[in-house]
């Protein structure tokens, strides 16, 4: 076998053993859990989008055609339904996008244990960055940079593989604690309603 084989055969064994590192790193692990917890939120968005949509169906537009009016008409009647649900998802919207800040807060506190540790609090970084600011603005290209540097000498961090019984098992604990909520609030209004007759 050639020297330039067992280079080829060395490096690409350096880049399993640091694959393999990088998944037994916690910063690794709290970037699939981060990851996780936006793609719970983003889908308890989509619900909660859906769920509005129906909700703000005009039936008093006199452009609709008939046909048209009278499905809007339709929609609007389960719309009373809705609302409940829409409340629902809106509070697990805020419970899923509230867990992946708790993830990204804890950043500090997780020490990289390897290169691709590094690069996982890198991308929870500039990852956030793109919720929340703009991110041509100093420091964030030039974290960006480094991130690419990193990437380019380690290697892309291990794909997280969503599982679909956890994504749903999350959409249920969070639609579940929402669900609680917002009983407690209707119990409390209905309360307060009572009290005000009497």
């Amino acid at each position: 076998m050639s020297t330039t084989n067992l280079n080829v055969l060395a490096a690409s064994r350096n880049d399993v053993e640091t694959q393999l590192a990088g998944a037994r790193d916690p910063a690794v692990q709290l970037v699939n859990d981060w990851q996780i917890a936006r793609y719970v939120s983003l889908l308890l968005c989509r619900v909660q989008q859906r769920l509005e949509s129906r909700m703000m169906v005009n039936t008093g537009n006199w452009g609709l055609t008939a046909d048209l009016r009278n499905r809007a008409e339709s929609q609007a009647g389960h719309a009373i339904g809705d609302s409940g649900a829409y409340a629902i998802a809106r509070e697990a919207e805020v419970f899923a996008m509230t867990e992946a800040l708790r993830l990204q807060d804890s950043i500090p506190e997780v020490a990289a244990k390897s290169i691709m540790g590094i690069i996982a609090k890198l991308e929870m970084i500039v990852g956030a960055d793109r919720d929340i600011g703009d991110p041509t603005d100093f420091p964030w290209p030039h974290i960006a940079s480094v991130m690419r540097d990193l990437k380019a000498i380690a290697g892309d961090l291990p794909r997280g593989r969503r599982s679909r019984a956890r994504t749903r098992g999350n959409v249920a604990k969070h639609w579940d604690s929402a669900a609680k909520v917002v009983a407690a609030l209707e119990e409390e209004s209905a309360l307060e309603h009572r009290g005000q007759r009497g």
